[in-house]
């Protein structure tokens, strides 16, 4: 009698176990689907999740063999897959086809080193002549011979041609990477022996404040070269508002009043400190263009791009004064682009600080 009651009663524990164990697992996977950034496509490349109870932030690591980004254009470190406040994101995957080693298949406020070379191109504060975009050592290397991307590395230049910035150089040398990751704080450290007498040890510290919606990169450019390093750079930024499309509702507010050197596109107007959409941006429609207005003062280096019908927004100031400054949007993305020039003598170091203050409405 007693294995009968034994059987009947291990039979009903199965039963329940069966009928719990569904539900366990819906609740697990309801858990994982609203955690912060759980959703990231191609997030099975190497990653750090950043979070400080508030703010969470995913950081795709630099990996010469299986990194998110392995091109030639944007630097390695500080990729941001994902910024999420309050349910809200801020950045994603803005193009329809993803390749790693595609210009800008990238995501989050990535940077570029340009170096100005060439005949002039437009002139900005105070009659500043601006030039055409070039790379360090690009000018003075012949085919087949080396020039350099801090962030990237040293790249090999294939024919005799001005430099284009989405072209896929051979990388040659991507220099010793090193990744320190903390719960609120990775430093990324590039050292690197190229050409022509260049040489660097470049570290970016991506950072959440302890208890706030503030990410902050600062950055260190050690010369260990022979020549001056003279190159500027820009956060092109790729800033998505919840994945909301570009269109009437989002507004860009700038701490001067902008001028556009050439029209913008038809359905972008600036009106006193803001740049606005008169229309959803289409396939073939979009609101880019150089401008100016700005001063000297780090004070300039300050805009907010918002979407004005639900609050959520994210501001982006430095340390630095703009040298240039570039604006980019497509249906999917809004880029402002604010350019720092760097000139740093053998045995000197380059600083500067990018700030990022993530908005969300109050519930």
């Amino acid at each position: 009698m007693r294995n009968r009651r034994e059987q009947r009663l291990q039979t009903s524990m199965i039963l329940m176990g069966a009928m719990l164990l569904p539900a366990s697992l819906a609740a697990q996977s309801a858990e994982t689907k609203a955690a912060p950034c759980a959703d990231v496509p191609h997030a099975d490349h190497p990653s750090k999740l950043l979070s400080n109870g508030k703010l969470n932030v995913l950081v795709f690591l630099p990996d010469t063999r299986n990194g998110y980004y392995r091109s030639t254009r944007f630097d390695w470190s500080g990729v941001v897959g994902c910024a999420s406040v309050d349910g809200h994101n801020y950045f994603g995957e803005w193009f329809a086809d993803y390749d790693p080693l595609k210009n800008d298949s990238i995501t989050g406020p990535v940077e570029e080193f340009r170096t100005s070379v060439g005949s002039p191109a437009h002139t900005g504060p105070k009659g500043t002549m601006f030039v055409q975009p070039d790379a360090i050592g690009y000018a003075d290397a012949k085919p087949g011979e080396l020039f350099l991307k801090p962030g990237v590395g040293v790249l090999r230049k294939v024919k005799d041609a001005p430099y284009q910035f989405g072209f896929p150089y051979p990388i040659v040398d991507t220099g010793k990477w090193t990744v320190k990751a903390k719960r609120r704080s990775i430093l990324f450290r590039q050292v690197l022996h190229g050409p022509q007498g260049y040489a660097y040890v470049y570290e970016k510290i991506l950072s959440l404040d302890k208890n706030g919606s503030v990410m902050t990169l600062e950055h260190h450019l050690k010369n260990t070269g022979t020549k001056t390093i003279d190159t500027s750079v820009y956060d092109h930024d790729f800033f998505m508002l919840d994945r909301k499309p570009t269109g009437p509702d989002m507004v860009v507010h700038f701490a001067f009043e902008p001028k556009a050197e050439d029209p913008l596109g038809e359905a972008g107007k600036i009106e006193g400190k803001d740049l606005k959409f008169t229309q959803p941006l289409g396939p073939r429609r979009g609101v880019s263009g150089y401008l100016t207005g700005y001063s000297n003062s780090p004070h300039d280096y300050d805009f907010t791009v918002e979407d004005t019908a639900t609050g959520v927004a994210v501001r982006q100031t430095s340390d630095s004064p703009l040298a240039r400054l570039y604006f980019w949007s497509t249906r999917t993305t809004i880029c402002p682009e604010g350019y720092i020039h760097l000139n740093i003598p053998p045995g000197k170091t380059g600083k500067w600080t990018i700030r990022y203050q993530f908005i969300a409405p109050s519930h």
